[in-house]
């Protein structure tokens, strides 16, 4: 009888098992903690912009319009970034030697666009309109957070499916008139009666659907 318990070729799955077990580990640690990390859960992502904008100047003291900017927010699926040429318009004038316009100028001059860093991005099987929500009185403040206060941006908001299906089965609190869109200050829970709610909801014909063909197409 033979004295090995196990065949011989099993040998080779030695290496096998001790190279598993020294990188599962490390790969379990990594996928938990990028899992957990501001930029997966999106909620506190705050990436450093290679432009220093900011929101809390131009938004808030200076109370520029956020479709001054985002100029296809009323109209299209997406919020556009502005184009060099919007930075320009003021900024050929005012403080044109900052350090800080460095890379606005030299895309200006290329015509190569800044390299702006997205903060505020869906999962591609996911599907939004900005123009539907924006038209029929949902402000930018709902999803993007009082912008107007920060130096740097932030996502304030999960935009996360039951985030989502919440507003959808409940959007009465979010409904503002369409002349206070990008008011970010106003607060229609506030400002607004339940009944003037109501008189929006109706007027705008909301009847959010939370079947998932609304957002998965």
């Amino acid at each position: 009888m033979s004295r090995f318990l196990f065949p011989r070729w099993s040998n080779l799955l030695l290496p096998t098992i001790i190279l598993a077990a020294t990188t599962i580990p490390v790969y379990a640690l990594f996928f938990v903690a990028y899992g957990f990390s501001p930029k997966t859960l999106d909620v506190g992502y705050q990436p450093t912009q290679v432009v220093p904008y900011s929101h809390a100047l131009h938004a808030g003291e200076l109370g520029l319009d956020c479709r001054y900017c985002h100029i296809s927010v009323e109209k299209a699926a997406h919020a556009s970034v502005p184009a060099t040429q919007t930075c320009m318009n003021c900024h050929t004038l005012i403080r044109p030697d900052s350090p800080k316009l460095a890379k606005v100028k030299e895309s200006f001059t290329t015509g190569l666009p800044v390299q702006w860093t997205r903060i505020h991005k869906l999962p591609e099987y996911a599907y939004f309109n900005h123009s539907a929500h924006v038209s029929r009185g949902i402000g930018c403040v709902s999803c993007h957070g009082r912008i107007d206060k920060m130096e740097i941006v932030y996502q304030n908001s999960p935009l996360s499916m039951g985030w989502c299906i919440e507003c959808h089965r409940n959007p009465d609190v979010n409904l503002r008139p369409t002349s206070e869109i990008t008011n970010l200050a106003f607060d229609g829970t506030t400002e607004l009666s339940v009944d003037e709610r109501a008189v929006l909801k109706d007027k705008f014909h909301i009847k959010p659907s939370d079947d998932c063909s609304t957002c998965h197409r």
